[in-house]
């Protein structure tokens, strides 16, 4: 069989299970169109924005190397523990915005509300961060392009592809998202090359900036207070830093539902995840202790005068002190690129979180329409509407916009991860009731239940812990307490609300159904698409560099 006639099987067999959704009375009309390499590269594009290289610099002045290293190398394994959980659920049952619908189906309709509306206001809170980062970025070269023509330029941007066919989102991800990938490991490369002594002034500074003797207090440093109470309070500042920073599983599972075969896809997808971690947060959060010093004057007031794009980067202040031309200008470029691909990549998770919210009727009917390629168009449009806030970069200096997001979302991420632990092992304890392995699975997680109480402990204590510094004497802030703690007040009343209003119950162990109709509509998909996945050039390249 040719390539053409793969492909075209492929799709008419994705398209006939969308048919069938519609023939057993659900309203799901989207259309299985992304395969295993936009999968991955999604979870990428979603993952890794100017947080890990430009706002990771304000965690490394208040902790210091070692603090930051040890933060982010912590928080992976939390994240580790979240990605256990879902892999298992969602492989066995991939459907769009998979965790929202869980929560409704394994715990009560009224967590499954506070799911949905916390993600998808985390998600579209990130949009206009990224598109203010934008802004900043752009800076590094020139300021004398129209702040509004550039808000314009990146909302559109974001409509044309998203607004159409998924198939352009997903190819638009896998190739920004490979940007981003080049940009991190190059990085990694970076470091280990000057630190060595291969730079233009030959400055083989190896772990100087580690070394308490040539740096005051390295490698720990002391924020608020001194002595081991600030080396405390330093580390706990990265750690804040490492939650907002480091993501993954929540990006490869909000596509389930529009994945080409899967449960062949997804594991994969998943078991991915660690190397992310590895690669990209652990050795990158490494790398940005060992090219600059936590106290250098250079970056203190890089961060003070929140110096656009890139210039605010450790990395670049690193390039700047060795003399090394040029590199500063590609750095910015790919995080221009990085910063485009992550606001790309909030817009389809939140209009596809609206979209399973319409189809839970918690959201207006409108939300639930389609146009012919399966995209939930007026939840994208929704999505876009709430990006409008960039606008307030205009009246507003942008560090303080950014500021203001960033404050508002890390809360939502962790009450997000939460949900899914919790959800979780009420779905490992409804499978042990009702009697069914484990085993049986198309995929099982490891460590089980330990992961999810493990996640589930660290998520919320963080999330309580992440605007710490108001309750101190003397820094007491109301927006800061505002935009820290908001989103913990509002779902326990979102989930009250809901209860009383549709007088939902508690799932029993013994009735929770792990959603038939939809595991039985994938089986029946997946028969249909026995056989390779469209054998096209690009896939063939990505099965190679995965193998």
């Amino acid at each position: 069989m040719d390539m053409k006639s793969n492909d075209e099987n492929f799709e008419q067999a994705s398209k006939k299970n969308d048919d069938d959704f519609d023939f057993q009375g659900s309203s799901d009309h989207t259309h299985r169109k992304l395969k295993s390499r936009h999968i991955q590269l999604m979870a990428i594009g979603g993952t890794i924005g100017t947080a890990l290289f430009v706002q990771i610099g304000q965690a490394l002045t208040e902790g210091g190397p070692a603090s930051l290293f040890i933060a982010f190398t912590l928080w992976s394994t939390f994240i580790l523990a979240i990605n256990s959980c879902l892999s298992e659920m969602v492989t066995w049952i991939p459907i769009t915005s998979p965790f929202v619908r869980f929560a409704d189906h394994f715990v009560d309709p009224a967590l499954g509300l506070c799911a949905g509306v916390n993600f998808f206001i985390f998600e579209a809170a990130l949009i206009p961060f990224e598109v203010t980062a934008f802004n900043v970025v752009l800076q590094f070269w020139t300021d004398k392009i129209p702040l509004v023509a550039v808000i314009c330029f990146v909302l559109l941007c974001y409509l044309a592809l998203n607004l159409w066919t998924v198939r352009y989102f997903g190819e638009s991800e896998f190739w920004f998202a490979s940007g981003k990938v080049i940009l991190a490991v190059g990085l990694i490369f970076f470091t280990f090359i000057t630190m060595v002594g291969g730079n233009p002034i030959h400055d083989a500074y190896g772990f100087r900036f580690w070394d308490p003797s040539r740096v005051q207090g390295a490698p720990f440093a002391e924020y608020i207070r001194t002595g081991s109470l600030g080396r405390f309070l330093g580390f706990l500042s990265c750690l804040i830093q490492a939650s907002f920073t480091i993501a993954g599983p929540d990006m490869v599972s909000i596509a389930a539902g529009e994945a080409q075969n899967p449960r062949r896809i997804l594991p994969r997808a998943f078991k991915s995840v660690f190397y992310r971690l590895t690669t990209f947060f652990v050795l990158g959060s490494l790398c940005i202790g060992i090219v600059v010093s936590y106290s250098d004057p250079n970056l203190l007031q890089a961060l003070s005068d929140a110096r656009p794009g890139a210039g605010s980067s450790p990395y670049v202040i690193a390039m700047q002190r060795l003399h090394i031309k040029v590199l500063p200008d590609i750095v910015n470029a790919l995080i221009l690129t990085s910063i485009f691909s992550a606001g790309n990549s909030y817009v389809y998770n939140a209009s596809r979180t609206l979209y399973e919210l319409a189809l839970e009727g918690k959201a207006p009917k409108v939300f639930k329409r389609c146009n012919r390629n399966g995209v939930p168009v007026w939840c994208v449009i929704a999505t876009l509407g709430i990006a409008l806030l960039s606008f307030l970069q205009v009246s507003n200096n942008s560090a303080v916009v950014l500021q203001w997001f960033v404050n508002l979302v890390t809360a939502s991420q962790l009450l997000n991860y939460a949900i899914i632990c919790f959800t979780y092992l009420r779905f490992y304890k409804a499978l042990k009731v009702q009697g069914i392995s484990r085993d049986t699975l198309p995929h099982k997680s490891f460590w089980q239940p330990f992961s999810a109480y493990y996640g589930f402990t660290g998520t919320i204590v963080m999330a309580f812990v992440g605007g710490y510094t108001v309750f101190l004497p003397g820094r007491w802030d109301v927006p800061s307490f505002f935009f820290s703690y908001t989103m913990i007040g509002v779902l326990p009343v979102l989930f009250v609300y809901w209860k009383i209003y549709r007088q939902t119950k508690w799932r029993k162990l013994e009735d929770i159904t792990f959603l038939d109709n939809e595991r039985l509509l994938v089986d029946r998909y997946e028969e249909e698409c026995v056989g390779e996945e469209p054998s096209s050039i690009l896939s063939r390249i990505w099965n190679l560099l995965q193998s």
